[in-house]
């Protein structure tokens, strides 16, 4: 993994990245959603969807109990690993949009696994593993964690330049 641009870009990359309504209302109850702990059923629908709409119809299949359930395990589990795994027993949540809901809620810093931010990052072909998005996840903090940015900084930027560039 290595940024086909260079670092000191990264803020002018994510400064050119415009996002909608929906995106400003997660960053908007983020904080609401981490001092409760968990998503419902209506968060959960609305983020798949922002995320990966057509995969998205199947979180209907959850009932509102497991949905709290299975997301509070998420957000209070200690374990990298469990964090993102727990969240794929949901129906219509596969691995993209579980990085979304990490990003988006969980306190610890997560990158968004797309296509865009990856390409960005020189992997073109990839296979989704908890090796990959462990390693994802470490390379991306550490990108971070060297320019004193937050990761939807980070994400932003990924995604920009790929749109611009791919």
């Amino acid at each position: 993994m290595n940024l086909r641009f260079h670092e000191c870009e990264i803020r002018e990359w994510a400064e050119r990245y415009e996002f909608g309504s929906t995106e400003a209302y997660f960053i908007e109850i983020r904080p609401m959603v981490r001092e409760r702990g968990y998503l419902n059923k209506e968060l959960l629908k609305r983020v798949a969807r922002w995320k990966s709409p057509r995969p998205a119809r199947h979180v209907e299949k959850n009932d509102e109990d497991y949905v709290k359930e299975i997301t509070s395990w998420s957000f209070s589990a200690t374990n990298e690993h469990a964090r993102i795994r727990v969240l794929r027993l949901l129906d219509g949540v596969e691995w993209p949009t579980a990085s979304a809901i990490l990003h988006l809620f969980h306190k610890d810093p997560y990158p968004i696994l797309d296509f865009r931010a990856l390409w960005s990052i020189g992997l073109e072909t990839y296979k989704y593993s908890s090796k990959f998005w462990l390693d994802y996840v470490y390379f991306c903090r550490d990108i971070a964690s060297r320019n004193r940015i937050d990761m939807r900084t980070l994400d932003k930027a990924l995604w920009q330049y790929s749109k611009e560039n791919q």
